[in-house]
C-alpha cells in the first residue's frame, strides 16, 4: 500500500499540484484504502501544528513583510553600493551582499529571489550586465538567506528533531558566510573577464550615512539573535519582539508604515503563514504513514547494508537532497525527508547539528541546480530571460557551492564551532 501512496504523490507532482495538496491527496487515499478511520486526518495534522516553536514563524513572516513594505530592502541594498559598489561588477557584490543582510529578514531563498530580484536585476541590466548574468547572481545569492541566521528551515528542523534553535542558528553562521564570499568570488572573475561597470567610489562621510539609515534593520537581527543565543527570550518571544520593533521602526523611523500598507501586510502574511501550516499538518500526516511503514528504519537499514563509511553515507544523502530540493521547496523536503535521513546520520556518527547545516544546505542549493531550480525559475521570469540561459550562466556559482558544501560535509567545526564556544 505504500506504493499507492508514493505513487500517487507523484503523480500529483507531475501534474503541478502544490505539495501541501499532493501530501494530503495520497494520504487520504492510503487511508481509505487501508480502511482507517478518516478521523485520524484532522488528530495528525493538528498534532503536527500543535508545536510551540513554530508559533514563531507567522511572527517572523510579519516582521519581515512589515521591514520590507517599509523601504528596507531599498536601505540595504543602498547601504551596499556604497559599500562596494566602486568595485568592478560592484553591482553583482552588492546583490550577494544584500542578500547576506535581507537573510535576517525573511530567512527563505524563495522570498529572497522575488523581493530583491525585483530590484536588483533590472538595475544590473539597466546599467550594463547580461541579464543571464544579472538573474544567476541574484537567484545564488538567495541560497544564503535560509543559512545565515535567523532562518525559518532552521526552525522547521528544530521542531523536528529536538535540537536547540539558538545552537541550529549559531551552526549555520558561518557556512553562510562562506557561501557568500566564494560568490563574490566568482562574480569577481566574471565582472573582470566582461568589464562590467562599477560606481564612483563613497565619501567615509556617505558610507557613515547610509549605514546610518541601515543600522535599525541591522539592529533587528543582533537583538534577535543574541536575544535567543544569550537565553533572554524563546524564539517565541523573539518573533513577537521582532513584529514590535519592525512596526516601531516602519512608523516612526523610517515613516513608510501606514494603517493601508500594514493592512496588506498582515493579509499577505496570514495568506504565507496558513499555506505554511498546512504544508506542516499534511506533512506530519505523511510522516505518521511513513513511520506505520517503518519505511525510516528500512531506508536507514538499506543504505547501511551499503555502507557504513561516514562520508560515503553523506555523500549518497547529498546526492538525494540536492536532486529533490531541485523541483521542491526547502521547507517541505525538510519536513518530508530529514527525520528520516537524520536517522541514518546519527547511525554513522554524524553531529544533528553538523547534519542539521548539511541538509538545509543541500536543499537550498537545490534550488539553484539547473534544470528544474526553483529559485531559476523566479530569477528568470523577473528577468524575462529564458531559463536555460539563465542555468548555464549560474553553473559557476553553483560550482563554488558546491564546494562549500563539500567542506561543510568534511569540516564538522566550520558549523559546530560556534554553538560549542558560544552555548556549551
Amino acid at each position: 500500500m505504500i506504493l499507492v501512496l508514493l505513487l500517487v504523490f507523484v503523480v500529483c507532482l507531475f501534474f503541478r499540484f502544490p505539495i501541501a495538496f499532493s501530501l494530503g491527496l495520497s494520504c487520504l487515499i492510503y487511508f481509505i484504502l487501508e480502511g482507517t478511520p478518516l478521523v485520524v486526518v484532522p488528530l495528525k495534522m493538528y498534532a503536527g501544528i500543535d508545536v510551540f516553536v513554530l508559533l514563531s514563524i507567522p511572527g517572523f513572516i510579519i516582521a519581515g513583510n512589515l521591514m520590507n513594505q517599509g523601504g528596507l530592502t531599498d536601505k540595504i541594498i543602498d547601504f551596499c553600493n556604497h559599500l562596494l559598489g566602486h568595485i568592478r561588477g560592484g553591482l553583482s557584490y552588492v546583490n550577494i551582499s544584500a542578500s547576506m543582510l535581507f537573510a535576517g529578514i525573511s530567512g527563505t531563498a524563495i522570498s529572497d529571489t522575488a523581493s530583491l530580484g525585483a530590484v536588483m536585476i533590472p538595475a544590473m541590466k539597466k546599467e550594463g550586465y547580461d541579464s543571464d548574468f544579472s538573474c544567476a547572481i541574484t537567484a545564488a545569492s538567495s541560497t544564503v538567506g535560509p543559512i545565515i541566521p535567523p532562518s525559518l528551515p532552521m526552525i522547521i528542523a528544530a521542531t523536528l528533531s529536538g535540537l536547540s534553535v539558538g545552537k541550529l542558528f549559531l551552526a549555520g553562521a558561518l557556512p553562510g558566510i562562506l557561501l557568500g564570499i566564494g560568490l563574490m568570488g566568482v562574480a569577481y572573475v566574471v565582472a573582470k573577464k566582461k568589464n562590467y561597470p562599477r560606481h564612483q567610489k563613497s565619501t567615509p562621510s556617505q558610507i557613515l550615512k547610509s549605514f546610518a539609515n541601515t543600522f535599525w534593520a541591522l539592529l533587528m537581527t543582533l537583538i534577535i539573535l543574541f536575544g535567543i543565543i544569550g537565553g533572554v527570550f524563546t524564539p517565541t518571544e523573539a518573533s513577537v519582539i521582532a513584529v514590535i520593533y519592525a512596526l516601531f521602526i516602519g512608523i516612526f523611523v523610517y515613516k513608510k508604515l501606514n494603517l493601508k500598507n500594514i493592512s496588506v501586510v498582515i493579509l499577505d502574511s496570514m495568506k504565507t503563514t496558513a499555506s505554511l501550516m498546512i504544508l506542516v499538518g499534511f506533512a506530519n500526516l505523511f510522516g505518521f504513514i511513513l513511520i506505520t511503514e517503518q519505511i525510516p528504519q528500512r531506508i536507514s537499514e538499506q543504505i547501511l547494508l551499503f555502507t557504513t563509511n561516514k562520508y560515503a553515507v553523506l555523500f549518497l544523502i547529498n546526492l538525494l537532497l540536492i536532486l529533490i530540493g531541485t523541483f521542491m521547496e526547502t521547507i517541505a523536503a525538510l519536513l518530508i525527508l530529514f527525520p528520516i535521513l537524520l536517522k541514518v546520520a546519527i547511525e554513522v556518527d554524524v553531529e544533528p547539528i553538523h547534519f542539521t547545516v548539511i541538509a538545509v544546505l543541500n536543499l537550498i542549493i537545490g534550488l539553484t541546480t539547473p534544470p528544474v531550480g526553483v529559485c531559476l525559475f523566479v530569477a528568470s521570469s523577473i528577468g524575462k530571460t529564458p531559463i536555460g540561459k539563465v542555468s548555464r550562466a549560474g553553473l559557476p556559482f553553483l560550482a563554488v557551492s558546491l564546494f562549500v558544501l563539500f567542506l561543510v560535509s568534511i569540516f564538522p567545526e566550520l558549523s559546530l564551532f560556534l554553538p560549542h564556544l558560544m552555548m556549551d
